[in-house]
């Protein structure tokens, strides 16, 4: 009888744990962690039924190769933490061999953190091509009071961090839509660039583009240099919008005439549009207020939902 009660511990301390809500980044992720959950909890049972502890093993042993998995969490290595603004950082981490994540445009991938352990899990979007090869990029705001931003704020190069994925994403084709207007909030940039690479690689390509970057200040505008790059080809336009600066005036001359201060409201949101040179498809990502407000604006513009994608 003891012999066999022992065996129910060893199996008790096999069973999954249900996950707890902050593990679920909420991004509509798919399989979510409680569809795992549930796999690993059948397979579980399976195995107690069975008294086969082979049986646990099958799911695992995915995570040791390291390539991302929408499953498992797989390890990856930091390579580089550079910091852009004063909250905000772009990480590095290093892919086996050349190999590439090989992302459809706009996906993102879910990283799993440990803080006073507890496990929290937020879904980032890597904002180096999907083809790139032997690494990826990601950039994270931190947040004063973040969980995620306090486990995210000690990492250091050489350190192993847990991803899944990839999730959601843009079904973009080239030439598919006449003009994407792309509506950023801060580290809503994230998903943008992917795309804007990937339509300016392609010669074959001519999708206009219209970006609204929207930060508070001009020193906290993310990876200058690369949107300088991308607003010099014939068919994308960047515009900023500073909602903490009172005037253009101390700005370099090269922004002033393509930057607004205060935020992006309605008015704006018309002239913009009025300005884009074919009728828009309209991409947003930014905080839920920031996403609410936008789509507010562009149903008052006249711009049907069907025209509209919110990461």
């Amino acid at each position: 009888l003891q012999a066999m009660s022992g065996d129910e511990d060893d199996w008790l301390a096999l069973k999954p744990r249900e996950p707890s809500p902050s593990q679920c980044c909420g991004s509509g992720c798919r399989p979510c962690i409680y569809d795992v959950y549930e796999e690993a909890l059948a397979r579980w049972e399976r195995a107690k039924a069975e008294r086969d502890k082979r049986l646990l093993v099958e799911k695992e042993e995915q995570s040791s190769n390291s390539e991302l998995n929408p499953d498992t969490f797989t390890a990856f290595s930091i390579s580089s933490v550079e910091q852009l603004t004063e909250d905000t950082y772009q990480y590095k981490f290093e892919l086996p061999g050349n190999s590439s994540l090989r992302l459809s445009l706009g996906q993102h991938i879910v990283l799993r953190g440990v803080v006073n352990g507890l496990e929290v899990q937020r879904a980032y979007t890597p904002i180096s091509p999907g083809n790139a090869e032997g690494y990826f990029e990601v950039l994270i705001k931190c947040y004063e009071a973040g969980l995620m931003s306090q486990y995210i704020k000690t990492w250091k190069k050489g350190d192993m961090v847990f991803w899944r994925g990839p999730f959601g994403g843009f079904p973009y084709r080239p030439n598919k839509y006449g003009e994407l207007l792309m509506l950023a909030s801060g580290t809503g940039l994230a998903p943008m660039l992917p795309i804007l690479q990937s339509i300016t690689e392609d010669e074959e390509d001519e999708t206009f583009v219209t970006l609204v970057g929207c930060f508070r200040s001009f020193g906290n505008i993310y990876l200058k240099p690369l949107l300088q790059e991308l607003a010099r080809y014939w068919n994308i336009r960047i515009f900023y919008v500073l909602s903490q600066e009172s005037s253009l005036e101390k700005l370099p001359w090269s922004y002033q005439e393509n930057t607004y201060t205060g935020r992006l409201n309605e008015d704006l949101m018309k002239t913009i549009i009025n300005s884009c040179r074919r009728k828009p498809f309209v991409l947003i990502c930014g905080s839920s207020a920031f996403s609410e407000d936008m789509s507010r604006y562009l149903k008052s513009a006249g711009l049907e939902e069907n025209s509209c994608f919110v990461f």
